[in-house]
């Protein structure tokens, strides 16, 4: 395995997608790259793991963002990972970079139920109370005040 990359060989001109038949082809290619540069990522950064692992985390963050439909959010989830791609084959990371990266938590938004909101003290879907409808001028809260 070299070591040693050419920056250049990776980089791509950034692409965006116009179709989601053409956002999802280019999800398929970038997850393939990804998926034959397991060994080299391990060589690279001496990682002591088996390409069969590599290869089941980058599967995971992969289909994590399978559920995203927005045009514009695929393409920039595509020109994020292609971006960490050159990044982590060009040896520009450390080995706990690579790993923190990989082996993240992968967070979903998740709901809260009412009970964990009450002992947080907070409800953001709380109905909030209506004005009491009694204005009073700065002159009568001057006063009130003065009292």
């Amino acid at each position: 395995m070299n070591t040693f990359t050419i920056p250049a060989r990776l980089a791509r001109p950034a692409v965006i997608s116009e179709t989601h038949a053409e956002a999802r082809k280019r999800a398929i290619q970038l997850y393939r790259e990804w998926y034959r540069a397991a060994p080299e990522m391990i060589a690279v950064y001496s990682l002591n793991y088996s390409p069969q692992y590599i290869r089941h985390l980058l599967r995971q963050r992969f289909e994590a963002n399978r559920h995203v439909t927005d045009l514009r959010a695929i393409n920039v989830l595509l020109l994020k990972s292609r971006q960490e791609y050159q990044e982590t084959m060009n040896a520009w990371k450390l080995p706990d970079q690579v790993m923190g990266i990989l082996l993240k938590p992968i967070e979903g938004p998740q709901q809260k139920t009412f009970l964990e909101k009450f002992y947080n003290g907070r409800d953001e879907e709380a109905i909030k109370p209506a004005a009491s409808g009694v204005w009073q001028s700065d002159d009568q809260c001057d006063s009130d005040v003065n009292k």
